[in-house]
């Protein structure tokens, strides 16, 4: 009886032991289900801290009450490629309807003339028609007669044949010639290389008169520009006014290009011709504002 005891105790402490070990079991594998994901949380806290940029040095702010304001000018020389004529047909009659008959048989003699020149419709347009009384006297109310001044704009795209147009215009009734202009059909492009020629002018007068002071310049602070004249031709009364035409940027520029002349420009006129292309002058200025530092 005694040795049954004691296999049935033994059996019994097994067990138990087995229900332990089973249980010990059980709670490791709730710490680690629970507890590993917040251990991992904390080790990656806990761990190296991730590199961060260094902050990046910040330029100098610019310091407006610290400047230079300097202007740069200057002019492309360009072969003209297009030219305005503007012809005038001056007609005198006793009644409006005789001075208007008498004026529209002109132009019609004209205008048939450009066209077998090579001139297209679309280049020929009424640039002006006036129509005035002609009286006995200054001083005097009673109408004589009637006269029309009727301005004709004939667009060139051969600025070669510009001399022959003319002669031929007079041939056909035209009296007058009011205007002759030569431009580029390409202005936008030689425009905007002006106006960056005139901001290097600018800029590299700043840097010159900057560093004969001791300083050097900065940001830029302001920009204006100067539109009164991109293109300096001769150009009616504004030629008289402005003072001669193209000579005047002589005294005026910083900078000077001359572009060659592309294939169809008037490259070609004769030097006995009354009226000569040559080259026009597309200007640009602008005043600029530096910060110094």
């Amino acid at each position: 009886m005694k040795h049954i005891s004691t296999i049935i105790r033994t059996a019994a402490v097994r067990r138990a032991s087995l229900v332990n070990a089973s249980l010990a079991v059980v709670l490791l594998l709730l710490l680690l289900s629970t507890g590993l994901p917040n251990f991992e949380a904390r080790a990656a806290e806990q761990g190296d801290p991730t590199p961060t940029a260094a902050p990046t040095q910040q330029p100098d702010a610019c310091d407006p009450n610290r400047n230079i304001h300097v202007s740069g000018t200057a002019v492309v020389n360009v072969v003209p490629d297009r030219a305005l004529i503007q012809l005038g047909v001056q007609s005198n009659g006793r009644t409006p309807k005789e001075v208007q008959a008498r004026n529209a048989t002109m132009i019609s003699r004209v205008i048939k003339a450009m066209k077998a020149l090579g001139v297209e419709a679309k280049d020929i347009s009424t640039d002006r028609y006036v129509i005035q009384p002609l009286y006995e006297d200054w001083d005097d109310l009673r109408i004589k007669g009637y006269r029309i001044f009727n301005v004709v704009s004939i667009t060139m795209r051969d600025v070669d044949k510009t001399s022959e147009a003319i002669a031929t215009a007079f041939q056909a009734g035209a009296n007058q010639v009011v205007n002759v202009e030569f431009y580029t059909s390409e202005l936008r492009k030689y425009r905007d290389q002006a106006r960056e020629m005139a901001m290097k002018a600018a800029s590299e007068k700043a840097d010159a008169l900057a560093q004969a002071g001791g300083a050097d310049t900065g940001c830029v602070l302001n920009i204006t520009e100067n539109t009164h004249s991109y293109f300096n031709g001769w150009s009616g009364w504004g030629w008289w006014w402005n003072g001669g035409g193209n000579n005047q940027n002589l005294w005026t520029q910083n900078a000077v290009q001359n572009v060659a002349p592309s294939s169809g420009s008037g490259t070609t006129s004769n030097d006995d011709s009354p009226v000569s292309a040559g080259q026009i002058s597309i200007r640009a200025e602008v005043s600029v504002t530096f910060a110094l530092k």
